[in-house]
Order: structure tokens, then sequence, then C-alpha cells
């Protein structure tokens, strides 16, 4: 574990965090006196502690994911590649579809690591955000994320306990693992550049890398 200082001088000791997420940006939360962990886009992280996950959704989606009994869950950050087949506009799940294989691979992910710390699928609970208009282009991509997001939990069995999608305004989303609290508030348009500056950047780097295609599950 290592010390951390806050404003008020108060020494606090950050949690160890789980092999492979040390270098997700986390730190001490003065306002909601609390651990905290940020998402970027593309960025996932599970805890077992009492954390909490943070970041800004725009077109992306996060799924907050937990075991409802034992309390370890986590949350990811994703976009699928702009790769909508013209004649077939549906988002369904299936293995022909590249974009979908790399949304397949952002929640199983998110799905392994939880079980690798204990969680039992049958236990998982699911909430989804995000998914909302805002970037310059013409595909509906946020709505294709959202329904990508919505069909992988339908198919895949996963219990949805709630779900806050699509809209015109960025979200700002504070999930609590261990007891399944989310704190969601859409943002001003004020907020809107940086945003959809950050998500383009992501969504051309999806552009330029092939999409993940296997994994293993615990």
């Amino acid at each position: 574990m290592s010390a951390l200082r806050n404003i008020g001088g108060e020494i606090k000791t950050l949690p160890t965090a789980i092999d492979g997420f040390e270098h997700i940006n986390r730190y001490w939360d003065p306002r909601n006196k609390v651990f905290a962990a940020k998402l970027l886009p593309g960025e996932y992280y599970v805890s077992t502690q009492g954390e909490m996950i943070t970041t800004v959704l725009g077109s992306c989606i996060s799924a907050c994911i937990r075991d409802k009994v034992c309390g370890v869950g986590g949350m990811n950050h994703f976009m699928l590649p702009d790769q909508v087949d013209s004649a077939n506009k549906t988002w369904e799940c299936t293995k022909a579809n590249a974009a979908t294989r790399y949304g397949s691979y952002a929640m199983e992910h998110l799905v392994n690591d939880i079980l690798k710390q204990g969680g039992r699928r049958e236990n998982l609970e699911v909430k989804l955000f995000g998914g909302g208009h805002v970037l310059r282009i013409s595909t509906n991509i946020g709505g294709n994320n959202a329904e990508f997001a919505e069909s992988y939990v339908r198919m895949e069995g996963l219990y949805l306990a709630a779900i806050d999608v699509e809209g015109d305004l960025p979200r700002k989303v504070n999930y609590y693992p261990r007891t399944g609290r989310v704190f969601v508030r859409k943002l001003t348009p004020m907020h809107n550049d940086t945003i959809v500056r950050r998500e383009e950047t992501y969504m051309h780097s999806l552009e330029q890398a092939p999409a993940e295609t296997e994994i293993d599950l615990f």
C-alpha cells in the first residue's frame, strides 16, 4: 500500500490494486470521501475494496457489473468501432461482426476478472450507462453502443438491474461496486468539446487496431 496525503493534511492509504490494474488513475476523492478509480475510454477496473469507480461518457458505454452477494465488481468504458454493415443495421451479437467481437471482448474481460476475484456468474447484476448522441458523425454510434450492450447482456443471460442510455448529453457516472449504488449526472453542453475530442481520438485508434477476438474465460 502507498500513503497519500489529502488536502486537509490527513494521511490516507490507497488500497492495493488487483494485479493488472496498477496503471489506472486512483486517488482520494475528498468530496465523496472515498478512494476513486477514474476510467478513460478503453479502460476497465475491478475492485474488491470499498472504492468508487468514476468516468465521463459521451457516445461510449459503461457496464457496471458486480456480484451482489460478495460485492466484488467493476466498470468498463468502451465504444464499438464504426463498422456497421449498411446492408444489415442490426447490432445483435454475431460472431461474423468484427465490431461486436470487440465489444464482446470488452465485456468478457470485465466479467472474467470479476469471476477471478471470487464472483459467481449467477450472482452478477449489470447496470448500463452512456451511448449519447454527442459525436460529430452521421453514424448513430452511441445508439449502436447501447444496442450492443443490451443485446450482450440479454444473450449472456445476465441480470440487467438498471439502464440509462442515449439522449443528447454526456454523463458522469460514479459507481460503488460493493453496494451497487450508482450516481449519474447529466453534463451541460459546455463540457462537450473535451469529451468529444477524447472519444474521437479513441474512435480513430480503434480504426487503426484490429479487434481482439479470443479470450480465455474463467
